[in-house]
């Protein structure tokens, strides 16, 4: 199991497919969780069935099995009707298996309760790599994101546009067969509606509203407050917030979560408060204590520069001893309009995205394989890999989209 969570959490579905090949043989699997907003599935084997299962059919089979729970059920899937095995974790993540033709799609009682342990593990992995929102998860996942999103704009504009002209055919009066004219009208409307309806649910999937995000994040700073006798406020966002995209809302998180640590690793600290404000272009954080003011201003810098960076936020840390501290960041709602080639970091893997960092910090192979304790031959192999994905010829272009995207290694802990 360990080298299934070890590795690249875009390829984590492809390892356990392969570690349940043979407790469980399957055809196609399929991982959805609504944590990984850049990217929900994560699917390994037929592309006749990953390649076309969709969100709206996962979404559908997540609510209709209750948490904890497996079965096997024959649904539309792929487009198609078929036996699968489902099981939805503890945590809200299903797993889906299409089982091989030749073998009983009824899983053996021993074997299902082998592979429900097996995934709880997958799933609660999943979900601490997406907590911990670390550079190369916020980079990847943004470019993933605008991918989706322009993916769908796009899809939803050509259709609109296709169904608005049957519309004003249908409803022409030089057409004379009323009953046929109504009937087509009425499908026509039905179908724009569903497909205006596409954005909706993708906002649905990739977004959070900036109070639940809050609420999120009151609930997983309460076991840090435990005991401790510090005064802690919350000042909440204004109700009518713009929504997070999902990576701003995990990056958020994160960086309070940092802060929260130093500030109360300080000899005195006696009060917090923790505001965000949404602007309507940004997520502002700003974090005051009333404490010894002993921060260690250098170590959180660098804690947090690499994530607040991935998002090309800003970050201010004030600092008075005997006072206290104030930290404010500042995280854009939209991304900045990508380059071409930056685009495409949503398909490198952690460890391409880690490389990519180093280069973009002006480092040569010899020294990446020292930082990342590999050998020299495989930083050239990431290399070959990462400016093939990205679509570049050399190095210094590859660093030059790393730099852009705020993945220089020289300020990360």
């Amino acid at each position: 199991m360990r080298e299934v969570i070890d590795g690249a959490l875009s390829e984590i579905a492809v390892r356990f497919s392969a570690f349940i090949a043979s407790t469980a043989p399957h055809v196609a699997l399929v991982i959805f969780t609504r944590e990984c907003t850049g990217r929900p599935r994560k699917v390994a084997g037929s592309p006749d069935i990953i390649d076309r299962v969709t969100v709206g059919e996962l979404e559908e089979l997540r609510h209709a099995i209750p948490l904890g729970h497996s079965r096997i059920q024959r649904c539309l899937i792929a487009g198609t009707y078929r036996s699968v095995w489902l099981r939805r974790d503890a945590s809200d993540t299903l797993l889906l298996l299409v089982p091989a033709a030749d073998t009983d799609s009824e899983m053996e009682p021993a074997a299902a309760e082998q592979v429900s342990a097996m995934f709880g593990i997958v799933a609660t992995s999943i979900r601490q790599q997406v907590a911990q929102a670390s550079p190369d998860y916020l980079a990847g996942s943004r470019a993933a994101s605008q991918e989706r999103a322009r993916a769908v704009a796009q899809l939803s504009e050509t259709h609109e546009a296709t169904l608005s002209a049957i519309l004003r055919t249908l409803r022409s009066s030089d057409l004379d067969d009323r009953k046929a004219r109504v009937i087509a009208g009425q499908t026509a409307s039905a179908a724009l509606l569903a497909t205006r309806s596409v954005n909706e649910a993708d906002r649905a999937l990739s977004e959070e509203s900036v109070l639940t995000a809050f609420a999120r994040l009151r609930e997983e700073l309460s076991p840090l407050f435990r005991g401790d006798g510090a005064v802690v406020e919350f000042a909440e966002p204004p109700a009518d917030g713009r929504p997070l995209p999902g990576e701003v809302a995990h990056g958020s998180r994160a960086v309070v979560r940092s802060i929260v640590i130093a500030c109360s690793a300080q000899p005195v600290f006696t009060r917090l408060r923790i505001a965000w404000d949404c602007d309507g272009r940004n997520v502002i954080i700003e974090v005051r204590d009333q404490s010894s003011g002993d921060l260690d201003r250098n170590g959180l810098l660098r804690q947090l520069a690499g994530r607040v960076d991935a998002l090309h936020g800003s970050l201010v840390i004030d600092t008075v001893a005997g006072w206290g501290n104030r930290i404010v960041a500042t995280l854009p709602l939209d991304p900045p309009a990508l380059h071409h080639d930056e685009s495409r970091l949503g398909t490198l893997n952690p460890r391409e995205l880690e490389v990519l960092g180093h280069l973009a910090a002006g480092k040569r192979n010899k020294s990446i394989a020292a930082d990342l304790g590999i050998s020299e031959s495989t930083v050239k192999f990431h290399v070959t890999g990462l400016l093939r994905k990205l679509g570049v010829t050399n190095r210094s272009e590859a660093a030059a989209v790393g730099a852009r995207a705020g993945l220089a290694m020289w300020d990360r802990p």
